[in-house]
């Protein structure tokens, strides 16, 4: 998994590509700590590029909007689409995280 982060009408948005699982873990903490830091209320995941992700990176995701909330922030996944759209749907993702087509 790699990523990008860009900061865009008053919301943080981070571009992931690849495939995010257990071998990600310290990517993703590396990002959260970004994101974590970001001014921007609202952190937005553009996953339009992310290939692939497995039950291990949907509990990083979950860590991810946990540690947001902790600071009144705002986690937003967007644009999931094959694999991981699939898997979001049935982890029933959008009941804990905003999800935007």
């Amino acid at each position: 998994m790699d990523y990008t982060i860009a900061t865009k009408d008053h919301e943080a948005q981070v571009l992931m590509t690849g495939r995010l699982t257990f071998n990600d873990h310290a990517k993703l903490r590396a990002l959260i700590k970004e994101m974590l830091q970001n001014a921007s209320k609202r952190q937005v995941l553009d996953l339009s590029a992310l290939e692939f992700v497995d039950s291990a990176g949907i509990g990083m995701l979950l860590i991810a909007r946990e540690e947001l909330s902790n600071l009144d922030k705002q986690f937003v996944l967007r644009k999931a689409t094959g694999q991981v759209k699939r898997v979001l749907t049935v982890a029933q993702l959008g009941k804990l995280i905003t999800i935007e087509d």
